[in-house]
């Protein structure tokens, strides 16, 4: 027996995903609609596939689960939270929560619930549409000091965790980097036991220019955690301020590392692309 699934396809900076409201449309097998949704000869074509659901809990609105590309699920994606955003309030009439006004363009926020915890996100409206989206990340985590350097390897890189794992290396020209050969090594090395995202940065006059292997998906336009986790690195490392403008191959993120609260503060676009249907087999 088939059935059909709505589904909207967004991007944050060229992060594409397909994107289901499982209040509507249950998936039973999220993990396998990823991995054949995702193919983009054979299926829609994403980086992966997100799940919109109601929170079980009283402290979040909606929940969010990401499938990556290979089917593998993911604790935590900052573009597809913006998205998520968009959606929830573009397609949840009425709108509970309420929208305000200030210096001369009005907002709301929510409360998303995701596998590395709740993250409020700020929507910034036009003509009431959500046009851009400020998530606050929570605080970074690091491991094995300041730099770290997996054996055997000749350069060392930063490990910053922001509730998924990211692994940033500096570069002196990210042009010449082979990002599908030492991403692909690099997700796999045998001292990143879960794997991890990695992410090639080169400081520039006008921002951090930064390429992404995301661990489960590979070569992706823009990772929102990698923008975030890279932003954290150079601040760390003496590279950057709190502030910094990070330059992906899909656009641009400002990241703040607030020092009042060591929180790190996303912001950037939320960008739908259009809804469709697509049939799957379903037990009668």
């Amino acid at each position: 027996m088939m059935s059909k699934i709505k589904f909207t396809k967004m991007h944050g900076c060229g992060n594409d995903y397909i994107y289901v409201d499982t209040r509507v449309c249950p998936i039973p097998d999220p993990e396998a609609a990823a991995i054949a949704w995702s193919d983009r000869r054979k299926g829609i074509g994403s980086d992966g596939l997100v799940l919109i659901g109601a929170s079980p809990i009283p402290e979040a609105d909606f929940t969010m689960r990401i499938f990556n590309a290979d089917g593998s699920e993911a604790m935590m994606c900052g573009n597809a939270s913006r998205c998520v955003g968009k959606y929830v309030f573009e397609n949840t009439h009425p709108w509970p929560f309420p929208v305000r006004q200030g210096d001369g363009c009005q907002e709301t926020e929510l409360r998303l619930l995701t596998l590395s915890g709740i993250k409020t996100l700020r929507l910034h409206l036009y003509n009431n549409k959500v046009e851009r989206v400020t998530v606050d990340m929570g605080e970074p985590c690091f491991e094995d000091g300041r730099l770290y350097r997996p054996a055997g390897e000749e350069s060392s890189g930063t490990f910053v965790s922001m509730g998924n794992p990211h692994y940033v290396l500096f570069v002196d020209d990210i042009e010449a980097v082979d990002i599908a050969t030492e991403g692909h090594r690099l997700e796999h090395h045998p001292q990143f036991p879960e794997r991890c995202n990695i992410e090639f940065a080169e400081m520039r006059p006008d921002g951090i220019r930064m390429r992404v292997w995301e661990r489960g998906s590979g070569i992706t336009m823009a990772c929102g955690t990698g923008a975030c986790a890279t932003a954290v690195a150079a601040a760390r490392n003496g590279r950057a301020g709190c502030q910094s403008r990070i330059i992906m191959d899909g656009g641009e993120l400002d990241i703040e590392w607030r020092e009042d609260d060591n929180h790190v503060l996303m912001t950037g676009p939320a960008t739908f692309v259009y809804d469709g249907e697509i049939e799957i087999n379903s037990k009668s």
